[in-house]
C-alpha cells in the first residue's frame, strides 16, 4: 500500500502541539502551586505563547519526520526548537516583569513541552516504522547504474524495511546479476509502467544519460537522488538525504516538498479563500449569474477539464463569458472575440470571470499563486513542442501566477509566449517562498487595477 502520510503531518502536530502545550501548562502549574515554591505560567499567556510556538516551528521547519530519519534526529530537532522558544519567550517577556510569567514556571513550562511532544513526535516515528516494516505506505524505487557504492545502497533497502524503500533492482549496462532488469536504454521502456516513485543515480553514469533521466522524472514527478562521489555539475539546489550510515544528494527537490512549507501555502489558502467566499462570492455569484441570464440563455458557470498538480484531471469553474458553444474548450478567445457576450466582456476585462476559482482554491484542485492550469488539448500540444513542459505540475496550477504578472497573460499567439511562461513557472517552483507569493499577489492586484492590455 503507498499510502501517504507525509502531508498530514503539520496538521497533525500543530494541533498535537497546542494540545501537549495546554497539558504542560496545566501540569506545570499544579506541580509548582503544589510544592508552593512558585506562581506558574498565567493561563492569561496560553495563547501568545502557543503563537509563538508555532512562529518559531514556522521558521525552523520542525513538522517533519523524514523517511530515513533516525529517532534521535526527531528529538535533537525538537530540543533545539524548545531552546528557542524558552529563550525568546526570556526575551520578550521577562524584562517587562510580566506578573504570571517569570523565570523557573517558563523552564518548568519548557522541559514539560520537550517530554510531552518528544514522547508523542517518537510515537508517531515509531508507529510509521512499524507500519513500513510490514510492507505499508513504501515507495517504488530503482537503482540506474550499478558499481561502486550502489549495491551498498540496495542492501540498505534490502536491511531496513523500516524505511519503507521497495527496490525493484538496477539498470546497468555490464551488470548481469538476477536484480538487474535491463540495461539503462530499457530504463526509459520499462519505467513508465512500474510506477516509481524515486530514482537513484550511480555517480559514473555518463552526464548525458543523467540529464535525460532527470529531464524523465521531471515529466513524470519521479524523486530523483544521486549516490554521492562523481564531480557531475548539476543547475540545482542540492540536498542530501540520510539512509543509516549512507548518504544520498537529492537532484530535483523543490521548495514545496517541504512539509512545513507544503502546510503554511495550502493553510494559507484555506483561509483565504474561505474569506473570499463568504464576503465576496456569497453575494457576486448570485448578482453575476443574474447579469449572465439576462444577457444569454445558458448556465452560470463555465466548467472545463484542465490538469492539475500530477497532471490529475480537475473542473476548474469560471463565469460564463461567451454564448453557449461547441468550441469553448478547443478554441482561445481573441480580442473582439465574437463569441463573447457583452457581460463577459467585462468580466474578462476586470478578470471576475476567474472568480469562482477559489473554491477549486478551497477544495484542494488550486491554490491562489501557481501556474497558471491550461486546457488538457493544449498540454498536449506544448508538451510535443517544449522540453520538462510537465514540470510545471509538479504543485498545484493557481489562479495567479509569476507568469501572468511578468505580462503573460491572455492568448498565447506564439512559441515565445509558451516559453516564457514555462521558464517563469519553472523559475517559481524551484524559488518558492511564502514571500515571493505575497509579491506575486501584490503585483497582480496592482495588474488588475492598471494594466488590462491582454484581458478579453
Amino acid at each position: 500500500m503507498k499510502r501517504r502520510f507525509d502531508k498530514y503531518f503539520p496538521w497533525l502536530f500543530t494541533v498535537s502541539d497546542i494540545l501537549a502545550s495546554w497539558v504542560a501548562l496545566l501540569i506545570c502549574n499544579l506541580l509548582l502551586q503544589e510544592f508552593g515554591i512558585f506562581a506558574g505560567v498565567g493561563l492569561e499567556a496560553f495563547f501568545p505563547l502557543s503563537i509563538l510556538w508555532l512562529f518559531i516551528v514556522l521558521l525552523r521547519k520542525d513538522y517533519k519526520i523524514g523517511r530515513t530519519d533516525e529517532y534521535s534526529q526527531t528529538l535533537r530537532h525538537l530540543l533545539g526548537t524548545v531552546f528557542w522558544f524558552v529563550g525568546a519567550t526570556a526575551v520578550l517577556w521577562i524584562p517587562f516583569n510580566t506578573p504570571n510569567l517569570q523565570v523557573i514556571p517558563v523552564l518548568a513550562l519548557g522541559l514539560g513541552m520537550l517530554v510531552l511532544m518528544g514522547s508523542y513526535r517518537v510515537g508517531v516515528h515509531m508507529l510509521l516504522r512499524s507500519y513500513r516494516s510490514k510492507g505499508n505506505n513504501y515507495r517504488n524505487a530503482v537503482i540506474v547504474g550499478k558499481g561502486g557504492t550502489s549495491p551498498k545502497l540496495a542492501d540498505v533497502f534490502r536491511i531496513r524495511k523500516d524505511f519503507g524503500i521497495n527496490f525493484l533492482g538496477y539498470f546497468d549496462n555490464l551488470s548481469d546479476c538476477k536484480q538487474t532488469r535491463g540495461d539503462i536504454h530499457d530504463f526509459f521502456e520499462q519505467a513508465p509502467n512500474l510506477d516509481l516513485d524515486l530514482i537513484y543515480i550511480h555517480e559514473q553514469l555518463e552526464p548525458g544519460l543523467v540529464r535525460k533521466v532527470i529531464d524523465f522524472a521531471d515529466e513524470n514527478y519521479i524523486k530523483v537522488k544521486m549516490i554521492p562521489g562523481g564531480s557531475l555539475q548539476l543547475e540545482k539546489n542540492l540536498s542530501f538525504s540520510r539512509y543509516g550510515d549512507f548518504f544520498v544528494i537529492n537532484v530535483n527537490e523543490i521548495p514545496l516538498d517541504n512539509a512545513f512549507n507544503s502546510f503554511a501555502k495550502r493553510a494559507f489558502d484555506v483561509v483565504f479563500a474561505s474569506l473570499v467566499i463568504v464576503f465576496i462570492l456569497s453575494w457576486l455569484i448570485p448578482l453575476v449569474g443574474l447579469l449572465i441570464k439576462i444577457e444569454s440563455r445558458g448556465p452560470i458557470f463555465f466548467i472545463q477539464k484542465r490538469n492539475g498538480v500530477n497532471n490529475r484531471v480537475f473542473n476548474c469553474l469560471k463565469f460564463r463569458s461567451m454564448t453557449p458553444n461547441d468550441y469553448a474548450d478547443t478554441v482561445q478567445a481573441v480580442k473582439g472575440d465574437p463569441r463573447v457576450t457583452r457581460i463577459g466582456s467585462f468580466l474578462r476585462t476586470t478578470s471576475l470571470d476567474e472568480m469562482p476559482q477559489f473554491i477549486n482554491v478551497l477544495l484542494g484542485d488550486m491554490s491562489i499563486v501557481g501556474p497558471r492550469p491550461h486546457t488538457i488539448p493544449m498540454n498536449q500540444t506544448f508538451k510535443k513542442q517544449i522540453d520538462r513542459y510537465n514540470s510545471r505540475h509538479k504543485i498545484r496550477p493557481g489562479i495567479t501566477g509569476l507568469a501572468q504578472v511578468r505580462g503573460f497573460r491572455g492568448e498565447i499567439e506564439n512559441p515565445h509566449q509558451i516559453r516564457s511562461r514555462v521558464r517563469l513557472d519553472s523559475f517559481y517552483i524551484n524559488n518558492w517562498s511564502f514571500l515571493l507569493d505575497m509579491g506575486i499577489m501584490v503585483k497582480t492586484i496592482h495588474e488588475l487595477l492598471f494594466n488590462r492590455e491582454n484581458a478579453y
